[in-house]
């Protein structure tokens, strides 16, 4: 895949980028490990003062940045200068934050006498360079939720970010470094993705953290295994939203609307099945369908538009490739279901119903503002039909039985449970799934702990 820039609303290839030469990959790998030794020895206190400083930049580049990204992968614009202004405030609250959820932890004065000791503690110490293999869908948010914590924790970064954003990658890169980061604190890795496997071999990279296709996830831990390197992963994700007798139907149908169709339905915590009590079944699925075919497609740089184009060609084929093997196999189309005659890479918001376990939507993530719906008998029936899945990432619940919420909280196979509200990220929160959507967690204490050194420190009496 060429490293470019093409408007997914047109097709048109705007910018084309050569990829670094090896000199070039090897002197950055040389600087990100020279700075690292430096680095790592900063205060927090001077990583917060600038990592303050790029929120505040960035704050300040809202708009432009913002029409980078629609240009680059097609989000509707406001909903990218909304992308901008959360990573702005994920840089603020790791600033805040960091040197609390890293403090020293010092063990229970017993057990260090009983170790024969007189003092010991916990220090948490950086790494080293870490590499971040990024994808386009939310192409700031991925990669600042992974580097805040990063820059917080001493370590440095090194990202290959998808190659269809090399603007918003170059991006990044320019807003740390006028934002007073050194150069190697933060460095933009122009590469194809044949380029990852020598990188994360290389003995300089001491981590690797990826968001992206399950293929890919596999690939990044398979080298790191075998390299014995720490990997944390975030992969795909087929989220249910479960909705039960009690619910507030036009409160959760309209969310489900959203929910489905966030980012032009290109979400791995975007809601995709939705598994619905049959006492209230038809109720909902009216209000849903009606909100998903309502909704405004169009120019994703209009203020009023809902959805916008999807990111590559290959993702449209591959999303009707899965629509049209569920209507071969028996699913009713309530809407949507068939692309629009025009240039770029257009599909329309699509509700299916009659989903079996043998199509192939059923097991595949699909992405892209497609919602496959599931009637439930009961909540047992219901636990069945969301945790049915090879993926993990989320959930959402809507109730208002208590013996419910702690029913499912309990028995859903998922890293998040919502319940009545939509799935969504925040720095204060852990996020990250089991099963097939990976492992370890971003954000939160856990999250800037990933990348860190657990050192046991103890004293003799």
């Amino acid at each position: 895949m060429a490293i470019a820039t093409v408007n997914p609303a047109t097709g048109e290839t705007l910018t084309t980028f050569a990829p670094l030469d090896d000199e070039e990959l090897e002197r950055r790998l040389q600087l990100a490990e020279a700075t690292f030794r430096t680095y790592r020895t900063t205060s927090f206190a001077e990583r917060a003062r600038l990592l303050n400083r790029a929120a505040d930049l960035l704050d300040e580049d809202r708009d432009g940045i913002g029409r980078t990204m629609t240009t680059e992968m097609g989000k509707p614009v406001r909903q990218a200068r909304a992308e901008a202004a959360k990573c702005a405030k994920a840089m603020r609250w790791y600033a805040e934050h960091a040197e609390s959820l890293l403090a020293d932890e010092v063990p229970d004065p017993r057990d260090v006498a009983d170790s024969g000791g007189s003092r010991a503690l916990v220090r948490h110490r950086p790494l080293g360079p870490v590499l971040a293999v990024m994808p386009w869908n939310f192409p700031l948010w991925q990669v600042v939720r992974f580097a805040a914590p990063a820059l917080m924790a001493g370590n440095v970064c090194l990202l290959k970010h998808a190659s269809n954003v090399p603007r918003t990658a170059l991006y990044l890169e320019d807003l740390l470094r006028r934002a007073g980061f050194s150069e190697g604190c933060f460095q933009t890795l122009l590469v194809g993705s044949g380029a990852i496997d020598a990188v994360l071999r290389d003995d300089r990279v001491k981590a690797a953290t990826l968001t992206g296709s399950e293929p890919a996830g596999r690939a990044v831990a398979a080298t790191a295994g075998e390299m014995i390197k720490k990997t944390v992963l975030e992969l795909g994700g087929s989220d249910p939203f479960v909705v039960m007798p009690s619910a507030d139907l036009d409160r959760a149908a309209e969310t489900a609307v959203t929910a489905r169709v966030q980012n032009n339905g290109q979400s791995c915590i975007a809601a995709k099945r939705f598994i619905v009590h049959t006492d209230v079944y038809d109720a909902f699925v009216e209000r849903f369908v009606a909100g998903m075919a309502a909704l405004t497609v169009g120019d994703p740089m209009d203020e009023t538009t809902d959805v916008g184009p999807l990111a590559s060609e290959q993702g449209r084929t591959d999303l009707e490739e899965l629509v049209d093997d569920a209507r071969r196999s028996g699913a009713d189309v309530l809407c949507g279901g068939e692309r629009p005659d025009r240039p770029g890479w257009w599909y329309p918001p699509t509700v299916l119903a009659g989903v079996t376990r043998e199509m192939r939507i059923h097991r595949e993530e699909a992405f892209g503002p497609v919602a496959t719906l599931y009637r439930a008998g009961d909540l047992d029936e219901a636990v069945l039909i969301a945790n049915d899945s090879p993926f993990g990432l989320s959930s959402n619940v809507w109730t208002r039985d208590e013996a419910e919420v702690e029913r499912f909280v309990r028995d859903l196979e998922a890293g998040g449970v919502f319940v009545n509200g939509m799935t969504a990220s925040h720095p204060a929160f852990p996020f990250g799934g089991i099963k097939r959507s990976g492992y370890g967690r971003e954000l939160s204490g856990q999250g800037i702990r990933e990348f860190c050194n657990i050192t046991t420190v103890w004293h003799g009496a």
